[in-house]
């Protein structure tokens, strides 16, 4: 008798299993199926009012497009501001936070915060709200150009890898939106 009552738990037990496997949904991001390659393709960038915005934005059109470029009739719209700041690792005793008294590179971070929202344009219903923030590490020379120069280029780096970011996050935002039924046209 235990034995028969083994057998039916350990089936009963592969059956749940087996039920709670069927839930689970793993599916390609960017699935042609779910249409979301083309809803990525369909976002319109807001115009950028910093440097730091115009890097990530670039990076997005990019990105979401395929090489493309812009699209001439979008369905969605997202709306961002970006902001970026440059500091010493360190906790340095001279003047200059950001130079060494023995002119040895000091180690740096900049830091782009970005905050943006994803908005359905036909009835302004926002998809996605966000706040990312991105940090790139740097070391700061004693020149003052090649100081400006690698603060640059961090905030280049921080911004590509936020647009990457973005990215991911709006596709996983289209992804759950329902597709639209295809235009018959005669």
């Amino acid at each position: 008798m235990p034995d028969r009552s083994f057998r039916r738990f350990g089936i009963a037990l592969g059956i749940a299993g087996l039920a709670l496997l069927a839930g689970c949904q793993a599916r390609p991001l960017y699935s042609e199926q779910e249409g979301t390659g083309q809803k990525l393709a369909s976002v319109e960038f807001a115009d950028p009012k910093t440097r730091i915005e115009q890097v990530i934005r670039n990076n997005l059109v990019f990105l979401t497009g395929h090489g493309a470029g812009e699209t001439a009739h979008p369905l969605y719209e997202v709306k961002m501001t970006a902001t970026s700041s440059a500091s010493s690792i360190l906790d340095l005793t001279s003047d200059d936070d950001t130079v060494s008294v023995s002119n040895i590179p000091v180690a740096g971070r900049v830091q782009v915060d970005v905050t943006y929202t994803l908005t359905r344009i036909s009835d302004s219903k926002i998809l996605k709200s966000a706040k990312r923030e991105v940090v790139a590490l740097i070391d700061v020379p004693g020149q003052s150009f090649a100081k400006l120069r690698a603060i640059r280029d961090a905030e280049n780096r921080a911004a590509r890898e936020t647009a990457e970011f973005l990215r991911g996050e709006i596709a996983i935002a289209l992804a759950r939106e329902p597709q639209s039924p295809p235009v018959w046209q005669k």
